[in-house]
């Protein structure tokens, strides 16, 4: 009974870290997430093309 509710804890103690770490990510905008973020040009972790570039 203990260990379920210690996996349980750990489990979703996990998701909410993982939770909170996304929304903080995702108000920086969309190069936060890049992996490459600290040695990108800008536009280098956006999409490839975007529609207007017409």
């Amino acid at each position: 009974m203990l260990a379920n509710l210690v996996i349980g804890a750990a489990i979703f103690g996990y998701a909410g870290w993982a939770l909170y770490r996304f929304i903080k990510k995702s108000g920086k905008g969309k190069c936060a997430a890049c992996a490459i973020e600290n040695s990108c040009s800008g536009k280098a972790c956006g999409p490839s093309g975007d529609i207007n570039d017409k």
